[in-house]
């Protein structure tokens, strides 16, 4: 099946598994829980009972959701008698989240025109 897949051509500027692998981490973020830990972690790095204090969920179901950001690479962890911490793999992460609130404010602008 891969095989049948686009490469890139004269001018593209990714491949198509360059583009699978970026979208796998952008869907990696799209839950409003991670969005919400990447978020705490831009400020340093965090133990995992800090970050349950940002949540009424189960440990069990943070757990789950920051397992999903090691695995893309956005966060990594380390261990210490006293637990587990995290903190950003690459801080920049974050300025992604600048562009999202620009579209999003651009969208706002948009349609608040259109109703006037």
């Amino acid at each position: 099946m891969l095989a049948s897949l686009p490469t890139k051509k004269e001018g593209a500027m990714i491949t198509y598994r360059e583009a699978e692998i970026r979208s796998e981490v952008i869907k990696a973020m799209a839950h409003p829980v991670r969005l919400i830990v990447i978020e705490v972690l831009k400020n340093g790095e965090k133990s995992f009972s800090e970050l349950m204090k940002y949540f009424d969920i189960d440990k069990s179901t943070l757990s789950k959701h920051i397992s999903v950001l090691k695995n893309s690479g956005i966060v990594i962890s380390r261990r210490e008698k006293s637990g587990m911490f995290y903190h950003l793999q690459v801080p920049c992460i974050t300025e992604f989240f600048s562009c999202v609130t620009a579209v999003i404010k651009d969208k706002i602008k948009r349609e608040q025109c259109c109703i006037r």
